[in-house]
């Protein structure tokens, strides 16, 4: 059995979808590995019937004008859409169009829709300012709810739950088989954010019904474009995503989707590689006297750890860290200026290590008190040497003392 046929009779090891996704079906002379740009606003036929058959196949990622994708966008849908495990995807500009996009598929005047508190911040913004002006019922819940909890926060109305699971910022990592069940006895969709689960979550096999992914992060990788993905679980839903996909215009540049399929190819051992050197410096981190502590999903302390263990396939890239309450957020801000291999920059998932301060940032109608006031950012760990990491961080924390 060739590489490609093992893929296509069912083989789900992400390195292997990665590398073989997206190729030619048949081997021709000559062929290239990799799937051309299409370029182009306008597109022609020989007759207004082919027109019209092409129209009507939009669910199938056809198209009858650009505004609607192109070749390499249809492309790229289908392997996001196999690595997440849904039926079908639609590419759109940015990780935050993914997030709002479904809300606004999904929910009329007069729902009801019920946020996990840990969002990401410009969800939480989206849905105060835009979906309540619209008429849309917001309101939150924390994300360590238990089942009994959560039942009291849903009305007769709830017609959407959005979650993020790990949570920005705080990293809680929430049981989704859980809020699946309770969402989908209240006959509710259940929207989660898997930007930082991309390829070691599985939301579809835990039920969830609508998949978002900021594309920018660990697929691109490069830290040179900006792009989001929606993914669903069934037609139905499907068809109402894509509908208002183009009623609103959402289209993904090519150039975005060709340089995010190339990116996807090393995805796999860029996160694997990140993963590793992510864990041991957080895990070190928790032995330095200044740090009170760290918020890691693999670390055993932090909030619904026993969660991912039991869901994800491995971690991320990307956790947070309290220093202690005798350090002032002035005192952190120096720790950040000191350190000479983590640039400050609010993206992650890319190849270079970040740090971003996000005291003040963190916005909850259900606080951890120490998150809210005391000196927390946020490290973003890259492809470099990890003793490198450690001794510029230890260096940015001797500053301290100071």
């Amino acid at each position: 059995m060739s590489d490609h046929a093992a893929v296509s009779a069912g083989w789900h090891h992400l390195g292997t979808i990665l590398s073989h996704a997206a190729r030619p079906e048949r081997v021709e002379e000559g062929s290239f590995v990799t799937p051309p740009i299409t370029r182009g606003s306008t597109v022609v036929f020989p007759s207004i019937e082919s027109m019209s058959r092409q129209e009507q196949k939009r669910y199938d990622h056809a198209t009858i004008y650009g505004a609607m994708g192109s070749p390499i966008q249809y492309e790229l849908e289908k392997v996001v859409a196999k690595i997440e495990g849904g039926t079908d995807c639609q590419i759109v500009s940015s990780g935050l169009s993914a997030c709002t996009m479904p809300l606004m598929a999904f929910l009329n005047a007069g729902d009801h829709c019920l946020i996990s508190d840990n969002v990401y911040g410009p969800t939480r913004r989206f849905a105060e300012k835009v979906l309540k002006r619209f008429g849309v019922e917001i309101s939150y819940f924390p994300p360590m709810v238990s089942a009994h909890e959560l039942e009291s926060f849903f009305r007769p109305h709830t017609r959407c739950i959005f979650v993020e699971s790990p949570g920005s910022h705080t990293f809680e990592v929430q049981d989704i088989p859980m809020l699946v069940s309770v969402t989908h006895q209240h006959g509710a969709k259940l929207l989660m954010d898997n930007t930082w689960g991309f390829g070691i979550f599985s939301p579809f096999k835990h039920g969830v019904d609508v998949s978002i992914q900021a594309l920018t992060k660990y697929p691109a990788g490069h830290s040179d474009l900006v792009l989001g993905a929606i993914t669903v679980a069934n037609t139905q839903d499907w068809h109402r995503l894509r509908d208002t996909a183009l009623q609103i215009g959402q289209v993904a540049g090519p150039e975005e989707c060709w340089l995010t399929l190339r990116g996807l190819r090393t995805m796999g051992i860029r996160l694997a590689h990140q993963s590793r050197s992510a864990f041991e410096i957080a895990t070190w981190l928790k032995q330095q006297p200044e740090i009170a502590a760290v918020h890691h999903p693999a670390l055993p302390d932090c909030p619904g750890h026993a969660f991912w263990k039991r869901d994800f396939k491995g971690a991320g890239c990307v956790f947070s860290v309290l220093l202690h309450d005798r350090y002032s957020v002035q005192e952190m801000k120096h720790f950040i200026n000191a350190l000479s291999l983590f640039s400050i920059g609010a993206s992650w998932g890319g190849y270079e290590s970040l740090v971003l301060p996000t005291t003040g940032e963190i916005i909850r109608d259900y606080p951890d008190q120490k998150a809210m006031k005391h000196a927390i950012f946020r490290l973003q760990i890259g492809l470099e040497n990890i003793q490198d990491l450690k001794k510029d961080l230890r260096q940015a924390l001797d500053r301290l003392s100071l």
